[in-house]
């Protein structure tokens, strides 16, 4: 698969890809709910914090560029990211992506769209109150350091900001699949096994409201 690589802008239409962005703030389960259908669906689930972290951990300039962004809360260039992103997706032969985390910000929309071409299938949104992510992400306890209460409520600030208008960009093209993230983690697979299912056959209805798994 050829993501649209730059002076080779056709190719990618040899090979028909399907893209499910999914997004929701800290702690609305974006990942737990990716590998459920990824291993149901047939997808192959990015993870764009994963993509980020393990940047981070190979020791790069970008990679510490990106780690004391994180630190801050604050979101990671757009053509960092969707570069990141995309030389991930290049890498594996694929034509189901699910993409977890991503977009954070109409620039990202942007640079996705001019990088690759490409439009998401759809955007499955998971909405859950604040004050449930917050005590989801502090109860996970996987060691990361941007789990602390400063840091996340950092991040929620960011996610109001800056991802609430690529939400309604979405909305207003139709494409957002809005979902109840804050009850258990298999009512909320409930819900979303009814959109993909629908997916099949192209007929998903548009929100009322404004594996093969990988992570990398």
């Amino acid at each position: 698969m050829d993501l649209h690589k730059e002076g080779d802008r056709g190719s990618a239409k040899q090979k028909k890809v399907k893209i499910v962005f999914v997004i929701g703030g800290p702690g609305s389960g974006k990942g737990t709910q990716c590998k459920r259908i990824a291993q149901q669906f047939g997808y192959t689930h990015l993870s764009v914090g994963e993509i980020l972290r393990q940047e981070i951990s190979s020791g790069s300039e970008t990679g510490s560029m990106i780690q004391k962004i994180m630190k801050e809360g604050k979101l990671v260039p757009s053509d960092v990211t969707v570069r990141l992103l995309q030389q991930a997706m290049q890498g594996i032969n694929s034509d189901k992506f699910l993409i977890d985390g991503f977009p954070r910000n109409e620039e990202n929309v942007k640079a996705f769209e001019d990088l690759t071409k490409m439009e998401p299938e759809f955007v499955l949104y998971l909405d859950c109150p604040q004050d449930e992510m917050e005590k989801r992400l502090l109860s996970r306890n996987e060691g990361r350091e941007d789990d602390n209460v400063e840091t996340i409520r950092k991040r929620f600030k960011v996610f109001m900001e800056s991802t609430l208008p690529t939400i309604e960009y979405y909305e207003s093209k139709g494409k957002i699949r809005k979902v109840d993230a804050g009850k258990s983690i298999d009512e909320v697979f409930e819900s979303i096994k009814v959109i993909f299912s629908q997916g099949k056959d192209n007929k998903v209805p548009p929100s009322r409201h404004k594996c093969k798994c990988l992570i990398l």
